[in-house]
């Protein structure tokens, strides 16, 4: 989110090769006065639209508002054609049983190819969205880890949120065994919305589902009620390979049918995608894990992720036997998982309200798995393809 002052501000960003400024203008059309941003590159437009498109969302995405700060922008980095995108991650919260004043609740957010999804929704989710500079509107997907109210009591604003933004597509909810029962008994207070929900109960330890080019597997988890962990990947298919398509005498039209994993029947053959594409590539790969105790299947789904986010529910060695008592983790423990595991870096999440300053114990952290890093609210990485840009992250 980019406070401008005043008209006629600017907003600039400056990317590895060029700089993009967006201006605001006030201008009068029909005697009204409307908003008017005019988008500059240092380089080519082509540059950028090879890359990112910087896009103004339209007034259903809650694009700007005023206020005596002046005007904010909401700015979503859009893919541009058949252009394969990094996943934005944003850990919203970092605190576990109740918010704080300076620690809003565990909660992921991811955009990917212009789709969002959140992991749980608990008190003040959707606050830490807007401080993030983020939109609620175009969440596609909610999965919830269980039905504590840390974990779930900030579904029906969320939703109300997303009603009075007029919002008409379908919204996803995927959980345990119960979850329609429970959002339904939520809904007393949000009982008329302008959008269908579509519930997904999970009924196997291990279940894997495909919404919106995300790779979603559920798997259960140890806590003191029906938990489940998640994983998220973006999977990313071989490289084409147009020598190939010559030799098989493929029609040009054909080869861009054939990269999106479309099968071609003609009146004299059938193209299928095996025949012109490459082995998978790696593609991205998230696992995000609160609320339970040490498991070999955390092992199993965040092994080589790109990104661990896992509960740290205690820091100080002498709470291990109140972690196994309410089923849940100390920082060391998911340090051991994240050695076993071996992911590129690992987020620790879910902190005790007692506990006020968890970096004090990275140091024993780090000595167990050195990628280790005790997440703030608001932490945010972007992961791009191993070929593409270089991991870039911010916290």
């Amino acid at each position: 989110m980019f406070p401008l002052k005043k008209y006629g501000d600017t907003f600039r960003e400056k990317m590895a090769s060029g700089t993009i400024w967006i201006c605001v203008k006030r201008v009068m059309i029909n005697g009204s006065a409307v908003f008017r941003f005019q988008l500059k590159f240092s380089r080519s437009l082509s540059y950028y639209n090879r890359r990112i498109r910087y896009r103004i969302c339209g007034v259903d995405s809650v694009p700007f508002f005023m206020s005596e700060h002046g005007i904010r922008l909401f700015i979503s980095r859009m893919p541009c054609g058949n252009e394969e995108r990094m996943l934005d991650v944003c850990l919203l919260g970092t605190g576990g049983m109740m918010p704080l004043p300076y620690r809003w609740l565990t909660s992921l957010m991811t955009r990917f190819n212009g789709s969002t999804l959140m992991i749980d929704c608990g008190e003040g989710t959707q606050i830490a969205v807007r401080e993030k500079g983020w939109s609620c509107n175009p969440i596609d997907v909610i999965c919830f880890t269980h039905f504590h109210g840390d974990h779930i009591s900030g579904l029906p604003g969320l939703l109300l949120t997303m009603g009075n933004a007029d919002r008409k597509e379908p919204l996803t909810l995927i959980g345990p065994k119960g979850l329609e029962r429970v959002v339904k008994a939520l809904r007393v207070i949000a009982p008329e919305l302008p959008f269908p929900l579509k519930f997904v109960e999970i009924a196997d330890p291990v279940q894997e589902f495909e919404i919106k080019g995300y790779h979603i597997t559920a798997f259960r988890v140890n806590h003191n009620v029906t938990c489940y962990g998640y994983t998220i990947a973006i999977p990313r298919a071989g490289k084409f390979d147009p020598e190939k398509a010559k030799v098989l005498e493929i029609p040009l039209p054909f080869w861009s049918r054939l990269q999106k994993g479309e099968t071609i029947e003609t009146e004299s053959a059938v193209f299928t995608p095996d025949m012109v594409m490459g082995p998978p590539r790696k593609g991205i790969k998230v696992t995000y894990v609160t609320d339970t105790r040490p498991t070999p299947m955390i092992v199993q789904q965040a092994r080589n992720a790109d990104l661990f986010i896992c509960e740290g529910m205690y820091g100080e060695r002498d709470k291990l036997q109140k972690a196994k008592e309410y089923k849940h983790m100390t920082f060391y423990e998911a340090a051991e998982l994240a050695r076993e595991a071996d992911p590129k870096e690992m987020w620790l999440t879910h902190y005790s309200p007692s506990l006020t300053r968890p970096e004090e114990f990275m140091d024993d952290v780090r000595a167990i798995f050195p990628r280790a890093i005790a997440a703030k609210d608001g932490r945010t990485v972007e992961l791009d393809f191993e070929d593409e840009l270089a991991t870039r992250g911010k916290g």
